[in-house]
């Protein structure tokens, strides 16, 4: 049988799901000040504050709408993009951009990873502003950036005059993306050497933990292995280790080799050990169909739930792996992570996907109430039609997307 990839029936599926998606968020934007969180039936959720991170891959997704050609998506790309250019989530004062709109707290790397990533993808939009926005979201980044480290604190005051002690790899990971795209995008490939420097310590985090990468660290960048172990469900922060994250590191380790052009350099020998780890222990773990959420240091389940966004990092990754070694393996590994995704996840009725589901594969909404996020499933219903370098947005500006 042939991979699913490469059958143009497929393809069209895809395709069909990539719309299906992008017609849920078309509510999305609440004018001059970003996009709101949606509930399960694509509607702003009353009350609720304006994210930055969903403002922002709001602005990418509906940016790559835009490289795509689908009508309607501009007005919802740039719309979410002024949210981010003269919206209540910018600061003025100190620069940079809050969490949310209530304007509290730290800043954080993870939210300005996504503006950089989002003012990537609307450059090439051709939005307005969205040159200026990057040029402006790569200079604050810097103040994430430690040189020595080679890798970004995770949060800061308000004011960039101290940087929080704690240091996290999912901010880090969300950075190696932005910077591939802002590499892409500016020409400079400061960016990518920053991107290789960052998975580098992930590597060699993972190699030494069994290939279960640690989460948490601290301020010299120890890993802290008890960390929320009395929260082990946090949205952000969990205990233990985080499959979804496991399979999303491994496509990242392919794109980033992909990038530098260095097979040699064991990138994909990494990234099938990530993705046999992440299986072994997260698949099927307790007798039912779905990825948990989270393993102990063991590989035994702590948090059972299903989270769409674990699913979706499942099919990118079979996708990538497929593309780079060409192995049976992952063709049927992406065909069941879809057809579990089919009969679970997608919501036919109200649309989207199911973002949580629990142990049971019934949709549940303790870590995530409604459906505010499409980045995830959009990107996986795009990765298998698309090369593994350059990056998502520059490869659809190029027309490298296979219909």
């Amino acid at each position: 049988m042939l991979p699913w990839p490469t059958i143009a029936q497929h393809r069209s599926w895809l395709q069909s799901e990539t719309e299906r998606l992008m017609s849920f968020g078309s509510r999305a934007v609440l004018p001059g000040q970003g996009a709101a969180w949606l509930d399960a039936s694509g509607d702003p959720e009353p009350g609720h504050a304006i994210e930055a991170w969903i403002t922002c891959r709001t602005v990418h997704v509906y940016s790559l709408g835009v490289l795509m050609g689908r009508p309607g998506a501009r007005a919802i790309a740039q719309g979410a993009l002024d949210g981010l250019i003269g919206g209540p989530l910018r600061d003025r004062d100190n620069g940079g951009w809050f969490h949310d709109s209530r304007r509290q707290g730290a800043k954080e790397a993870y939210d300005h990873a996504f503006v950089v990533l989002a003012s990537s993808s609307a450059t090439l939009a051709g939005l307005d502003g969205a040159r200026d926005l990057l040029d402006e979201a790569l200079r604050v980044i810097e103040r994430f950036w430690n040189e020595e480290d080679g890798m970004v604190a995770d949060a800061v005051s308000a004011d960039f005059s101290t940087t929080d002690p704690y240091r996290g790899i999912n901010a880090n990971m969300h950075t190696v993306e932005a910077f591939l795209a802002a590499a892409d995008v500016t020409g400079d490939d400061l960016w990518l050497r920053r991107a290789e420097r960052i998975a580098r310590f992930a590597r060699s985090q993972a190699e030494a933990n069994g290939w279960r990468l640690p989460e948490h660290y601290d301020d010299a960048w120890v890993a802290q292995l008890e960390y929320n172990v009395d929260r082990p469900d946090d949205p952000f922060r969990p205990y233990g280790a985080t499959v979804g994250h496991g399979l999303e590191w491994s496509r990242l380790f392919l794109h980033l080799e992909a990038a530098l052009g260095d097979s040699a350099a064991g990138w994909a020998e990494a990234a099938e050990a990530l993705y046999d780890r992440a299986v072994a222990d997260g698949w099927a773990a307790d007798g039912a169909d779905g990825f948990v959420y989270t393993t102990g240091w063991d590989g035994a389940p702590v948090t059972r739930d299903r989270m769409h966004w674990v699913a979706a990092e499942a099919i990118g990754a079979a996708a990538a792996l497929l593309q780079r070694t060409g192995s049976e393996r992952y063709a049927d590994d992406y065909a069941r992570w879809w057809d579990h995704v089919d009969a679970c996840f997608r919501d036919l009725r109200l649309g989207s996907w199911f973002h949580q589901l629990d142990p049971t594969n019934r949709p549940t909404d303790t870590v995530w109430p409604g459906k505010p996020d499409l980045y995830h499933a959009v990107q996986a219903t795009l990765i298998p039609r698309l090369p593994l370098a350059p990056s998502m947005a520059t490869a659809v500006d190029r027309g490298l997307l296979i219909a």
